[in-house]
């Protein structure tokens, strides 16, 4: 999309002339020359988007994917820490840690778990 800036600037400029002059020619208004400026406008980024392959839909698209799925994860964890699901998975969780946390319903204060999980989460936006 950045890289097409410069064409669609350089597109607008010449489109503005050609329906100024267009429009002197018929006589419209000004809000007419508008409205045809941004009708043709739009239909040359559409013919831009689609020569390129780059609608910006599809930067968007990993957003729509990952925030259910993030909401889906931190309940289902949620429910699972405070015993929501019964007694049994909450003795397993306070029971079957691995390494510095031994007791999966209890805090974590060294932090280790959440930093690592927000430096890990900032890769994948970066990358």
């Amino acid at each position: 999309l950045e890289n097409l800036q410069p064409e669609i600037k350089e597109l607008a400029k010449r489109l503005r002339y050609e329906v100024s002059v267009r429009g002197k020619q018929l006589g419209w208004s000004e809000k007419v020359a508008r409205f045809h400026f941004a009708k043709n406008m739009r239909r040359i980024v559409t013919e831009l988007y689609v020569r390129d392959n780059c609608h910006p839909f599809k930067a968007t698209l990993l957003l729509w994917v990952q925030v259910p799925m993030w909401v889906c994860v931190s309940l289902a964890l949620r429910n699972c820490s405070v015993g929501a699901l019964g007694s049994a998975v909450q003795e397993q969780f306070s029971s079957g840690g691995a390494l510095w946390f031994t007791d999966l319903t209890a805090p974590d204060s060294t932090w280790i778990l959440p930093i690592s999980l927000g430096l890990v989460n900032l890769l994948v936006v970066e990358v």
